[in-house]
């Protein structure tokens, strides 16, 4: 079953924050939409093994899936030329501190046939 609870939620979302932070980068400042991702996230690795990107369809299998395991392959370059990642849970300060808002960005993943 997929019924995480909030607190498991918000473990995950201080986890990540710190994460981010660390790492030069921030969750998306909208709370809620940055929960509904990582409960996203949550149910893919119950439904994979992995965490594959809530907003991007898995193959299922890890290592054709490897460049969209979240933070994705895609994450830097997206973040540093559109301001947030793919699914926009990384953001950049600029969308952190409400000077811009997330778009949507065009996907990078190549098509595999």
């Amino acid at each position: 079953m997929n019924d995480f609870s909030e607190k498991t939620i918000g473990q995950v979302y201080e986890r990540l924050n710190k994460y981010a932070e660390s790492h030069g980068y921030h969750l998306n400042p909208d709370i809620e939409f940055t929960k509904d991702l990582i409960k996203s996230l949550l149910i893919n690795q119950n439904r994979y093994g992995y965490w594959a990107c809530p907003c991007r369809l898995a193959s299922g299998k890890k290592e054709e899936d490897l460049d969209i395991i979240c933070p994705c392959d895609y994450r830097d370059a997206d973040v540093k030329e559109f301001g947030a990642c793919y699914c926009a849970l990384y953001v950049s300060q600029v969308i952190k501190d409400g000077e811009k808002q997330a778009e949507p960005i065009p996907e990078r993943r190549p098509i595999k046939e």
